[in-house]
């Protein structure tokens, strides 16, 4: 092109050894220019100075709290992964679904037979955390495969994933009896499983052990920050875009050429594989998993979590959910039935006066306040 000089390589033409690193930078610099985009909520420099003052506080907290305090501040970020999950599969791709706890419990107790089985030496507990993860994932692509395809749509979406885990859970609570092993891990039943080693971490000098103190807490907050960040490229790049017009009118993403189909299969995979990861950290923040953790009532909070946060945001689900996990904590001190009638009393409320979500709606309200005030 005409202006335009490129280096030359031996043969005349520009060396392909000079043009991958440009064509390197400019594919990062796409992907990172989707950090901002229009499914996702904040932009500009304020907005980013906010996240960065929040996560270096984050970062500091366990300085200023005790062990069993910073613990159980990452049992709270556990189950973050699970709520951005359903973010994208119902807030993105329009499906509700009920299974991400199913999700949860098959990569948790896959990763408790794992590493039951094989140890935890050499870092295998990272590999069975993949390999987790990947159980959950190829059972969201079966279960998907069969919904979306068959036509499973709307409600009865919703209705199939929560049999499903009732299912799951009825199956792995009658498992109790001596039988009921692979290898070395008995399934237990409704006792659950336990005995499990926590992640652990290969490092010179020894192995690193993650239990439930400040070591698993950074990498947790290190993880929840990673998938945040690449979550907002994906939903702000040409897939998330097409998932949001399936979720405004499937039709119409049809007849534009696009396999609605496809992305909503898509969109259930990775949410199924953000939900197996909660399952297995949660198995190896505890060392245990119970066929509880696919009840009915932990198939229904997740909805909870992101219908009060705004399931079309996953900002606005990350911050929901860690208020609505810590309110919920600090009120099964108290009495989980307790937990149990303010949790529906939440969700019935959010529906009827902030359909988009407290959390969310809160945040546009502000942003036309500030907005009103810079046009004056």
């Amino acid at each position: 092109m005409r202006g335009t000089k490129m280096k030359p390589g031996l043969s005349g033409h520009p060396s392909l050894v000079d043009v991958a690193p440009m064509a390197r930078q400019s594919a990062l610099k796409l992907w990172l220019s989707r950090l901002e985009g229009p499914q996702t909520m904040g932009r500009g420099r304020g907005f980013w100075t906010g996240f960065a003052l929040v996560v270096l506080a984050a970062a500091a907290y366990p300085q200023f709290a005790d062990g069993w305090t910073v613990g159980n501040t990452a049992y709270f970020l556990v189950w973050t992964f699970m709520a951005l999950g359903l973010s994208v599969i119902w807030g993105y791709a329009g499906a509700l679904s009920f299974g991400q706890t199913a999700f949860f419990g098959l990569a948790g107790y896959a990763y408790g037979v794992l590493t039951i089985n094989f140890g935890a030496a050499y870092g295998f507990t990272l590999i069975a955390l993949v390999l987790s993860v990947g159980v959950a994932a190829l059972l969201a692509l079966v279960l998907g495969y069969f919904m979306f395809y068959g036509r499973v749509t709307g409600v009865f979406i919703g209705i199939v994933t929560l049999a499903v885990t009732l299912v799951f859970q009825a199956f792995m609570a009658q498992t109790a009896g001596p039988e009921w092993a692979i290898g070395k891990a008995r399934l237990n039943g409704f006792n659950g499983m336990s005995g499990m080693p926590p992640l652990t971490i290969p490092w010179p000098g020894g192995e690193i052990m993650l239990y439930a103190d400040v070591a698993l807490y950074y990498v947790l907050l290190g993880l929840v920050v990673l998938v945040y960040l690449g979550l907002r490229m994906l939903l702000n790049a040409p897939f998330g875009n097409v998932l949001v017009a399936i979720r405004e009118n499937p039709d119409r993403a049809e007849m534009l050429g696009y396999e609605v189909r496809r992305y909503q299969l898509l969109a259930f995979i990775l949410g199924g594989a953000l939900a197996g990861l909660s399952g297995v950290l949660y198995t190896a923040w505890g060392q245990y998993i119970t066929p509880s953790s696919m009840s009915i009532t932990a198939a229904a909070l997740p909805v909870i979590w992101v219908a009060f946060g705004g399931r079309k945001d996953i900002t606005a689900t990350l911050i929901g959910t860690l208020i609505v996990i810590a309110v919920y904590q600090s009120l099964t001190i108290y009495g989980s039935q307790y937990a149990i009638v303010v949790m529906g009393t939440v969700l019935v409320l959010t529906v009827l006066f902030a359909p988009e979500g407290i959390v969310l709606s809160a945040a546009k309200r502000v942003s036309r306040l500030f907005g009103k005030g810079r046009g004056k």
